[in-house]
């Protein structure tokens, strides 16, 4: 029996890897062709399948969560200039540079620009605190009932990398309205492989790759300042997500979005805090968001910047091992992967600086650190920004 079933599955195996060099495939269709190429014999092949591509969708969910609605880089430039009526002149209204992440209530001013470019690289090593590229997530398995280890399991392989790169640039149309345009371009690898361990010995069943480069959603984001005082502000922001990424290689959701945010914050000479809470419709899933910043201007050049970026998205974005009874093999039992019920909730740590290189010129580098493991993870993701504004 084992020789026969060696002799199958090198067959399938072989016939699958043809397949796949043969044609170029979308990256959702790799990640289904991973996760649901099965060959463990657990009695109900309906379960597998269903469980399989739930599994796969769930992935590319958390794929999507962590690309199509990425947290964008603030749209406050750097630079927010005011009118003083007193002399009649534009002057610097604040003496940090802001977060990265999170936005500021105070608007660049009238007739104002700021421009930018931002870098991110992002290596995904978890999916809900299982390792991705050792080659020990578990995905299907049957063990007896008496032993932990399984003598038959499927075991998945999966790296997912994506560089993003975003141009934006924001506009005064009044001296409490900003309007921004934020443009994502995102180059996504994902490449993976999967092996079956029967009673010790181990077979290729199959390997997969894709590349996509392209552009990912737009957003269009309008500010208004609602309440100013010298040393505090409050700011309604309102969000767009245009569906310009193509969904099939999970550069964009398919669907528009829109996000509405109350926004709060206090400048305090050298110190300046902020926050935001929103609540985004459509698109991938119903999301809150609740963001805070603390900045100070370490030197009038040199602005240091903590941020706790919190995000709650009402849909399954993680995956669980469930253990069921084999059907036909009395004291066997079956482990699969199947979305978790629970709503996915993301928190991360921003810490970083902004460093004024030269006349209006600002350089932005932090790191974005997970403090939760749900969900799709990267241990680190880097983050370097240029901020520009065209001045007073």
């Amino acid at each position: 029996m084992t020789a026969i079933r060696r002799v199958l599955l090198f067959g399938a195996a072989s016939v699958m890897l043809l397949a796949s060099a043969a044609r170029a495939q979308s990256v959702s269709n790799v990640l289904t062709f991973l996760v649901t190429n099965q060959s463990v014999q657990t009695g109900n092949v309906a379960r597998d399948r269903n469980a399989a591509q739930a599994t796969a969708d769930t992935i590319g969910r958390a794929l999507l969560a962590n690309l199509a609605t990425l947290p964008a880089p603030s749209s406050s430039g750097a630079f927010v200039y005011r009118l003083n009526p007193e002399l009649g002149t534009v002057e610097r209204a604040t003496q940090t540079f802001g977060p990265s992440f999170v936005e500021r209530a105070q608007t660049v001013g009238r007739n104002q620009v700021s421009i930018g470019v931002a870098f991110q690289y992002l290596r995904f090593d978890s999916l809900d605190g299982m390792n991705l590229r050792d080659g020990s997530l578990v995905t299907t398995a049957n063990k007896f009932a008496n032993e932990s280890t399984p003598f038959d399991a499927e075991r998945l392989t999966l790296n997912i990398d994506a560089n993003v790169a975003t141009l934006y640039g924001t506009v005064g149309l009044t001296s409490r309205l900003d309007v921004s345009l934020l443009v994502p371009m995102v180059s996504l690898q994902v490449s993976g492989s999967r092996l079956d361990t029967y009673r010790g010995q181990t077979f290729l069943e199959s390997t997969a790759s894709s590349n996509a480069v392209g552009l990912a959603d737009l957003i269009v984001r309008s500010k208004y300042e609602m309440y100013r005082t010298e040393s505090t502000g409050l700011a309604a922001a309102v969000d767009v997500r245009l569906p310009t990424g193509r969904q099939t290689d999970l550069l964009g959701a398919g669907t528009a979005s829109t996000k509405v945010s109350g926004i709060g914050s206090v400048e305090n000479g050298r110190l300046s805090a902020s926050v935001n809470a929103g609540v985004m419709v459509g698109g991938l899933a119903t999301e809150l968001n609740y963001d805070g910043a603390i900045a100070v201007a370490a030197t009038p050049r040199v602005t240091l910047a903590t941020e706790l970026l919190g995000r709650w998205i009402n849909g399954p974005g993680g995956v669980v091992e469930i253990t069921a009874p084999h059907p036909t093999l009395a004291g066997v039992q079956t482990i699969r992967l199947t979305p978790a019920a629970s709503a996915l909730n993301m928190i991360t740590f921003v810490p970083g600086f902004k460093w004024n290189v030269s006349d209006t010129w600002v350089l932005a580098a932090n790191v974005m650190i997970p403090l939760s493991s749900s969900g799709l993870t990267a241990r680190i993701t880097p983050f370097i920004g240029l901020d520009y504004a065209l001045g007073p």
